[in-house]
């Protein structure tokens, strides 16, 4: 028991990493794991509470949020889409460089995926700047003519409806935006240190779950873009 209690202790002094009060390297990656985990539910209730309130609008608004999805472009969207598909892959590829110990190819799947988080948030600020062109800025300011369907035929819409759905469209995209945010700047973090050689095959516990926060933030964006601009462009 004496010669378990060294070995541990001795371990302990070799590897900085390990926090004082975890008996080893593997229980505090477990504990990290089960807080990051935690984490990430409380995030899924959050944004689930603004989904279900999407929803509800949209029933109840059908026509107005048709019209209002009309005024989002499709194009942006899928190209915001497809950056985050890749930068999902490129935290992946970063998890898998920490494993194998490779740091520098490690620093440059996250230099990558900061500056793909940075495309995202850019053609996303493009987005909002078009909005506040056509007065689509939920505030006195608002303004929302009738639009028209497929065959020419004109759809009454109340503007007050149609900023109902500005309103729940930069609430949800503003959150996610913001999330995108301290990603960034999470990995720009984690790339200094990786740079400095923090990070070893025996310890990546943080890129690991900075990965996991990425992916989430990701998902959610999935579920956005048809939720916002393909569902319910018609009447």
């Amino acid at each position: 028991m004496h010669d378990s209690q060294a070995s541990t202790m001795e371990h302990a002094v070799h590897n900085p990493a390990l926090l004082h009060h975890f008996a080893d390297a593997q229980q505090q990656k477990d504990a990290a794991s089960l807080g990051m985990w935690l984490f990430l539910v409380t995030e899924i209730m959050f944004f689930g509470g603004m989904f279900c309130a999407y929803l509800v609008y949209r029933l109840a608004h059908f026509n107005a949020f048709a019209a209002g999805s009309q005024q989002l472009s499709i194009a942006l969207g899928a190209t915001n889409t497809a950056v985050l598909i890749i930068s999902s892959v490129t935290v992946v590829l970063a998890v898998k460089a920490a494993e194998a110990g490779r740091r520098k190819v490690l620093v440059g799947y996250l230099v990558v995926t900061v500056l793909l988080g940075m495309t995202f948030l850019a053609v996303k600020g493009f987005e909002y700047r078009e909005k506040f062109e056509k007065h689509h800025i939920p505030g006195p300011t608002f303004k929302f003519t009738n639009t028209f369907d497929d065959n020419g035929k004109q759809i009454p819409v109340n503007p007050k409806e149609a900023e109902l759905f500005f309103s729940l469209y930069f609430a949800m995209t503003g959150m996610h935006a913001l999330h995108m945010i301290i990603g960034c700047g999470l990995f720009s973090v984690l790339a200094v240190l990786a740079w400095k050689g923090h990070y070893s095959p025996g310890y990546f516990t943080p890129i690991e779950n900075a990965g996991l926060y990425w992916h989430l933030v990701d998902i959610i964006w999935i579920y956005l873009f048809p939720l916002l601009y393909l569902i319910s462009r018609h009447s």
